[in-house]
């Protein structure tokens, strides 16, 4: 008899385990998908086109918060944890609830959802949301160019929209983003990477994004989500770890993985961290990944213009990932204008709608900075509507952007965007001496 199982997701990785391991696989059936962590993506369907013949009508997609029921109205036999950057007590919380309700609790290992490549695959992951992945993939694809080497990057999945229209996503210019309907979510992960003359593929089927990608690459870089483990197997595989959050490669789900598989572990943001913790990650390394090479980098911050903003009144808008399920109460916004001594709005007293949700779940979120939700057109609206509302009540000076998007293209406003960017700067040469050994 078939095992009847539910993918426990996040509109991402789930999909990738579907495709590479269920598809067409006679000895299971994939009853749903369940999704939570992103507004809006469960009460859709994994479409037939993507399904495969054994689902003619596609597969559904529930809420999290269901499963109990699901486990029970459908005599479920196994629940595949498919989705990233979640505590232990998270993880143990849900296998709780799926062992009590009847079912087995499993979890892949990363080696057999790896897809093997015929181009040289370079990952970049981290141990936790906003390590820094971003700007290593700069760090590392700006390398390889200036070595001669056609960079491709292929990014985590991010399929929040009509899952038919984003089977294989191909961004070349600041038009592909409008093209394919993306939210603010997925322009800070592909804009700078455009911006900066590399192509990126994204999507939902990441063996036909590959073949496609493989036509037109040397060298194909991993551009990890959150702390997930690579959906092609690397031949060099860069971990990200934060020296603002010591300890945490031993905290959270899949980063730990991340963390013990590395062929080099980067500690990053080292110039705004203590020693103590620096070494605390250090020791972790050696205990838990002694054959890693450790690479030392600071996370060097700017803020566009030249502008004194001492005294002034500034909001500060930031990533979105990295202060929800990413845990950080600030980015790169913040620490960009701190020594500035700027009057900082707390936004916490103007939100509404499904942005004061995220506060609410979230309940680390102070007010000291904005998230950039924008999983949508009306959440982006949302976020448009409070900025105004704040402009009203505070007048502000100037909007601080700890984004890598150009927030000026999305949101209609008088005040000025100041942007803070943020770059990698190993301290020593590392980096560069593995990547030569790419061919």
């Amino acid at each position: 008899m078939k095992k009847k199982i539910v993918i426990i997701g996040a509109a991402g990785r789930d999909f990738h385990n579907f495709n590479v391991l269920f598809k067409d696989n006679n000895e299971y059936e994939v009853i749903c998908f369940t999704a939570t962590q992103i507004p809006g993506i469960d009460g859709r369907k994994y479409p037939k086109i993507l399904s495969g013949k054994m689902y003619p009508k596609g597969i559904p997609i529930y809420p999290e918060q269901d499963l109990e029921k699901l486990i029970k109205k459908y005599k479920i036999d196994e629940c595949i944890l498919s989705y990233s950057d979640l505590s232990y007590n998270y993880v143990m919380n849900l296998a709780s609830r799926v062992n009590s309700a009847g079912a087995d609790f499993k979890m892949l290992s990363a080696e057999s959802t790896m897809l093997k490549s015929k181009k040289p695959v370079i990952a970049v992951c981290a141990v936790r949301t906003g390590c820094g992945k971003s700007q290593t993939t700069r760090y590392i694809a700006n390398y390889l160019k200036q070595k001669g080497k056609r960079v491709i990057i292929i990014r985590h999945p991010m399929p929040y929209g009509d899952l038919s229209k984003q089977v294989v996503q191909r961004f070349e210019t600041l038009q592909d983003l409008e093209k394919y309907n993306t939210t603010i979510e997925e322009r800070e992960e592909y804009e700078e990477h455009i911006k900066n003359g590399f192509i990126v593929y994204a999507g939902v089927d990441y063996q036909r994004i590959l073949k496609q990608a493989e036509l037109e690459a040397d060298v194909i870089i991993w551009d990890g989500g959150n702390n997930d483990t690579p959906f092609y197997k690397p031949d060099l595989m860069f971990t990200v770890a934060d020296a603002l959050r010591p300890g945490h490669e031993k905290l959270f789900y899949p980063g730990e993985i991340t963390f013990r598989i590395a062929d080099a572990i980067i500690i990053n943001k080292e110039n705004t961290a203590n020693n103590r913790d620096i070494d605390t990650i250090v020791l972790n390394a050696k205990n838990m990944n002694s054959k890693a090479k450790i690479i030392h980098a600071d996370s060097i911050i700017t803020l566009e213009g030249n502008i004194i903003i001492k005294n002034k009144k500034i909001l500060i808008i930031e990533d979105g990932p990295t202060l929800t399920h990413g845990g950080m109460s600030f980015g790169a916004g913040y620490k960009a204008v701190i020594p500035e001594n700027p009057k900082i709005i707390n936004c916490k007293k103007y939100i509404s709608g499904s942005i004061k949700q995220t506060f609410e779940k979230y309940s680390h979120l102070d007010g000291r900075v904005l998230p950039a939700m924008g999983y949508s057109k009306e959440q982006i609206k949302e976020l448009e509507k409070i900025i105004l509302n704040i402009h009203k009540k505070e007048k502000l000076d100037y909007i601080v952007s700890g984004t890598p998007i150009d927030l000026k293209l999305l949101i209609k406003t008088k005040v000025p965007i100041l942007k803070a960017k943020y770059e990698l700067k190993e301290k020593s040469n590392i980096i560069q001496i593995l990547l030569l050994k790419i061919n």
